[in-house]
């Protein structure tokens, strides 16, 4: 049996058809690559976010820490201001 005779427009969807594939390994490169980026920029995000964390925690306690010397700082001022008692 003999294979069938080619359409008038069998090369040019041939050719078309060669320039899908092309277009599409090129789209899926594309995206790999864009994956890559995304899966990059999320590392970097959690990255930034446990970093802010860790500056906030010690926002905190700095916060603390000085609330703890104004009432220090309050309680000499009054000592200060006491009149010595007698001697």
């Amino acid at each position: 049996m003999r294979p069938p005779k080619p359409t008038p427009n069998e090369p040019h969807l041939i050719k078309e058809n060669d320039s899908l594939k092309t277009t599409i390994v090129c789209l899926r490169r594309d995206l790999t690559d864009k994956e890559g980026h995304v899966g990059r920029l999320e590392f970097l995000l959690h990255e930034w976010m446990e970093r802010v964390d860790e500056l906030n925690a010690k926002i905190e306690q700095l916060r603390d820490q000085n609330r703890r010397l104004d009432q220090e700082n309050e309680h000499l001022v009054e000592m200060v201001r006491l009149p010595p008692g007698p001697l």
